[in-house]
């Protein structure tokens, strides 16, 4: 519930971003855009520029989806559930990323831009025949930047390309009953497992390196 509550929270603040804009902004921007961000992402984004009078940045906030290889199933049993090796091991991986980006132009239609990230991972391990259905989750800030380069299509379209990296800050990890911390505070770990073990096992974002393309739409000039 606290992780739906958290990504409501962000599609309101995407939402009241875009329609807050002052009217009289130069720029209010919607940005869909497809690409790789450690496995097949989508990410939606409003921009908008004079976001204050005399601000010399763009300011652009972002909701992503990306389907992820979630990490290995067997230790991941092992470390959060039990030793049992019944059953077919399934699984499936997602992380849910908003950010908060400044952009500042760098060259002509490229713009270089920096800010914080935070992310919701969910690991999903099916053992089936072994009667093992669970998820391994984590919430994670990070910060990160890239370069962001518009290609003008129309008086409103851009065809837009963002190479980029991010670092997400090592985060608890939960699943089942049982926790590992990075500070050792682990709760329920099952024999001598670490942190460490939990996050070797385990594809919760670390250094991402992403590569998007999309268009964005111009509201108001």
């Amino acid at each position: 519930m606290k992780r739906h509550r958290c990504i409501f929270v962000g599609i309101f603040l995407f939402i009241l971003t875009f329609l807050a804009a002052p009217a009289e902004a130069t720029e209010l921007s919607l940005a869909p855009m497809l690409g790789y961000n450690s496995g097949l992402g989508f990410q939606l984004s409003a921009l908008t520029s004079d976001f204050a009078q005399g601000f010399p940045f763009k300011v652009k906030f972002s909701i992503g989806y990306t389907s992820i290889q979630p990490g290995n199933a067997l230790q991941a049993r092992k470390i959060f559930i039990n030793d049992a090796t019944n059953g077919i091991p399934e699984k499936k991986g997602w992380v849910w990323d908003f950010r908060l980006n400044l952009l500042h132009k760098f060259r002509k239609n490229t713009y270089v831009y920096g800010g914080v990230r935070y992310s919701l991972y969910t690991g999903n391990f099916v053992f089936v025949g072994g009667n093992e259905d669970f998820d391994v989750t984590s919430k994670q800030w990070g910060f990160g930047g890239g370069l962001e380069a518009h290609f003008r299509m129309s008086s409103r379209i851009n065809l837009i390309v963002s190479p980029g990296i991010d670092y997400f800050l090592p985060s608890k990890l939960n699943g089942h009953d049982t926790a590992y911390s990075p500070d050792g505070e682990n709760v329920n770990p099952r024999l001598d497992y670490t942190y460490q073990d939990a996050d070797k096992a385990i594809n919760q974002p670390k250094l991402v390196f992403r590569m998007l393309i999309g268009f964005s739409y111009r509201f108001r000039s």
